[in-house]
């Protein structure tokens, strides 16, 4: 197939455009020609407040040079992974003039929520899950804690759903869990459109040793991924075994002076992708401690494909993910004393371990490949074209052509 990869790239490289590339590597691997569409948000720091809310709402660059695009390479498919903000949803409506079937992927709660993770002050927020425009987000600052940036995100949410754009527009959206499709369904985003295909690890890192008495955290700094709660756990543990955080962001300062406090904690910063693999196969277990709604849990995966069990939150994606007892164990998010009892509880117990580290691979070899993710990716690529062939002529060109 004839595939092009649609992306606005992060100023921080992070999960999302791991995924990315880590896709688009694996459909050229296996014969497909892919053609990128890149837009990075450095552009954002040197683009006024105005200008940049109007581009999130209507991008009349990137609908042009999409549409030129389109016209010269004749795709099956458009994919999208984000369009948020440069891209903005005017590149559906380019596809939809030239007659390219339109799939986007729905990484996180962008088209329901201002901050897009569903997580406010601590805590799961639902506010505006829902709500015809987010505008609880507004008057909270919940995007980058401005109002006037958040009113853009807002009015890009409310105006493109009171347009037809979310149901219209777009053929097929992937969901990456039963729980992120659950939220898309609960807004009203129609069922029948949102299937669900998880990320996959490519290439096969290879099962790891184990053995590094260690237990791992590998992510973002941040609140909502459940930092506090994960240095609160090790406070309580007190033993040998020691913590290793690997990552960057606005916890820093709060981690370094954990692991200040407490000798067990090793801040390690942020790593290559070849030193995370490494540091996750040699753990003892892997630690995914979100308090928020994760659409999937990428880190998870990862330590599924080198043998390493995993201690989640029992919360969103990272619920599916995990199995209780048999490829790692969930505890109740927030709960630094249940975190710890789970721990503790395998830490001591080899045996369990060994048979929880098979397991744990076992389940990256069924769900989780590169081979098994393309066929199912390239069906839906197809029941997308399918669905675009079918359209009516006014859904062919968009509601608001």
């Amino acid at each position: 197939m004839r595939i092009v990869v649609a992306h606005n790239s992060y100023q921080q490289r992070g999960g999302e455009d791991g995924c990315v590339a880590a896709e688009v590597a694996m459909l050229r691997s296996h014969g497909h020609e892919v053609i990128q569409y890149t837009i990075s948000n450095d552009e954002i720091d040197s683009m006024p407040r105005l200008t940049l809310a109007a581009r999130t709402i209507w991008s009349g660059a990137s609908y042009s040079a999409m549409r030129t695009l389109f016209r010269n390479v004749s795709p099956d498919v458009v994919h999208f992974h984000n369009t948020f903000p440069l891209i903005s949803p005017a590149a559906y409506y380019a596809a939809r003039r030239e007659g390219v079937a339109v799939v986007q992927t729905l990484h996180n709660h962008r088209l329901l929520c201002c901050n897009a993770i569903l997580f406010r002050e601590g805590q799961v927020c639902r506010d505006c899950v829902g709500k015809a425009v987010p505008w609880r987000g507004v008057v909270r600052g919940c995007y980058r804690g401005s109002r006037v940036t958040s009113l853009g995100v807002a009015s890009m949410i409310g105006m493109h759903k009171a347009a037809g754009t979310w149901r219209h527009a777009v053929d097929l959206y992937i969901a990456l869990s039963q729980s992120s499709r659950a939220n898309f369904i609960e807004a009203g985003f129609a069922e029948d459109k949102i299937a669900v295909k998880p990320h996959f690890v490519f290439p096969d890192p290879g099962m790891g040793p184990g053995g590094g008495r260690y237990c791992l955290y590998v992510g973002r700094l941040s609140e909502e991924k459940g930092l506090l709660t994960l240095v609160r756990a090790w406070q309580q543990l007190g033993g040998p075994m020691r913590l290793a955080i690997a990552g960057d962001g606005p916890m820093l300062p709060a981690v370094q002076a954990a692991a200040a406090e407490n000798a067990s904690i090793q801040l390690l910063g942020a790593c290559s992708q070849d030193a995370v693999y490494d540091l996750i196969g040699q753990a003892e277990l892997l630690i995914a401690p979100s308090e928020c709604h994760e659409t999937f849990g990428r880190v998870v995966a990862e330590a599924f494909a080198k043998g390493t069990p995993v201690v989640a939150a029992r919360i969103g994606a990272l619920a599916e993910l995990v199995e209780d007892g048999r490829n790692g164990r969930l505890f109740e998010p927030g709960n630094a004393h249940d975190l710890a009892q789970k721990v503790q509880g395998l830490i001591g117990d080899a045996d369990q371990l060994r048979h929880m580290r098979e397991a744990a691979r076992r389940t990256f070899e069924r769900d989780f490949t590169a081979d098994s993710n393309h066929a199912t990716l390239v069906r839906l690529y197809r029941r997308a074209a399918a669905s675009m062939r079918t359209a009516s002529p006014r859904r062919r060109l968009g509601p608001i052509a």
